[in-house]
């Protein structure tokens, strides 16, 4: 019982800091420092990977008419218009964006994964990178005041601008606490988009990139779960699913009427504060 109650607190912190530009990897890394689940150390690798798929599919869930590239036909037949008739053009080429904005971290994983993971995946990290990106996201909001959005759809992102959001993705890729959330809005509100549109773009993005590196992990993990692996896995996925529903719907609302500087001050707190927990233990 208490183990499920540990990965159901794991999925509660998924789920809230997946979105919120806060790093849900930071977050993970310092919970299992403090709350330590169960299970061997492979199994822990891959868990703290494959549970943001439970977040993921809130994404699709709540976004699915804009995520899906293809209309039901009404009247007319296929034979009349053909298959082509059926795709919405806009979703459709807002998918190839997406793939051009993968490219960056899908190149770097696959070349450096696990050397990064050594390198990278520690405290010092994590609180290095909650500090700066914290630092930076109160600069550019700063910026922002006197400069009006240039891109207020997500149809109006250029191919260009996709693969420089992936490139600022990358930056999360590499180092934990940077936020891959945050990383993304960081590069789109840099690259001129507005705040809703440059999060709706970071969710989108998240999609694949998530999807991908949950099958590498589990791939590497292998199918042999034990009983009480499958089921700590799952009951983590459907309570990160169940609060990302609320936190990307709260978020939305939020940033429609403020900016992210708050979270860029609870990034400064936070990693001021791990550091000098680490230090003083």
């Amino acid at each position: 019982m208490l183990e499920i109650l540990k990965s159901i607190l794991f999925g509660i912190v998924e789920g809230i800091t997946e979105w919120l530009p806060i790093s849900s990897t930071g977050h993970m890394i310092l919970l299992d420092e403090f709350v330590k689940l169960d299970a061997s150390d492979a199994f822990m690798e891959m868990y703290l990977v494959v549970i943001q798929l439970g977040a993921i599919m809130a994404v699709v869930l709540l976004f699915w008419n804009q995520l899906w590239p293809f209309c039901l036909p009404q009247n007319n037949s296929i034979q009349q218009h053909g298959i082509m008739g059926y795709i919405k053009k806009d979703t459709f080429i807002m998918w190839f964006k997406i793939a051009v904005a993968c490219i960056p971290a899908v190149i770097i994983e696959l070349a450096m994964g696990d050397k990064l993971e050594e390198m990278f995946y520690n405290y010092q990290t994590v609180a290095i990178m909650l500090i700066a990106i914290g630092i930076i996201f109160i600069f550019i909001e700063n910026r922002n005041k006197e400069q009006t959005a240039k891109v207020s759809t997500i149809a109006g992102i250029t191919y260009q601008t996709a693969f420089l959001i992936g490139v600022f993705q990358l930056v999360a890729a590499v180092f934990p606490g940077t936020s891959r959330s945050g990383a993304t809005i960081i590069g789109g509100l840099v690259l001129g988009l507005a705040r809703t549109v440059a999060a709706e773009f970071t969710f989108y993005l998240a999609v694949p990139v998530m999807f991908g590196a949950s099958l590498i992990k589990v791939l590497k993990f292998g199918l042999s779960f034990t009983a009480n692996e499958a089921s700590l896995l799952i009951i983590g996925m459907v309570t990160a699913f169940i609060v990302s529903l609320v936190v990307i719907k709260f978020l939305m609302g939020y940033i429609k009427k403020h900016d992210f500087k708050v979270f860029g001050w609870y990034r400064i707190i936070l990693g001021i504060l791990v550091l000098g927990y680490f230090i003083a233990f």
